[in-house]
């Protein structure tokens, strides 16, 4: 009896193989350093109030090129350094701290890229003044002086 089998071998795999390529998962979004949201709040509300570094600076008690540094998220700040930085904008400690809150809220969006809008002062309020009444513009939060 002769039999009609082939003279290949017969490769058994190991491993199952994949039927198509493994895409790797994108990786998670970075969370933002908080020294870059601090120094982005800084410098919106300062533009947003239409005030100049060395007008904050003065006003803070702090060296203009310290507070540019802390408005480009190159300086980790002190508590005092971001209290005083605050204070020279309108703001209080607690105020800054929820804009930050804010805007780590909502972490897609890129901290850089949202445009600075110029809200209008409420009608009415005759005696009121750009920064107390001024919209901030990383939340819905209304500064009160």
């Amino acid at each position: 009896m002769s039999s009609h089998a082939s003279d290949e071998a017969r490769v058994i795999p190991l491993r199952p193989v994949p039927a198509a390529p493994v895409k790797p998962e994108a990786p998670a979004p970075k969370e933002p350093l908080w020294r870059d949201v601090v120094g982005d709040v800084l410098r919106r509300e300062r533009l947003a109030q239409e005030r100049t570094l060395k007008d904050v600076a003065d006003a803070a008690r702090i060296s203009m090129p310290y507070l540019s540094e802390l408005e480009r998220g190159r300086k980790e700040a002190s508590s005092e350094v971001l209290a005083a930085a605050a204070h020279a904008l309108g703001l209080g400690l607690a105020d800054l701290l929820a804009l930050a809150h804010g805007r780590l809220a909502r972490p897609a969006q890129p901290l850089r890229s949202r445009p600075l809008t110029s809200q209008p002062l409420r009608s009415g309020s005759r005696t009121a003044s750009r920064r107390t009444e001024a919209r901030s513009r990383l939340g819905d939060i209304r500064l009160a002086a």
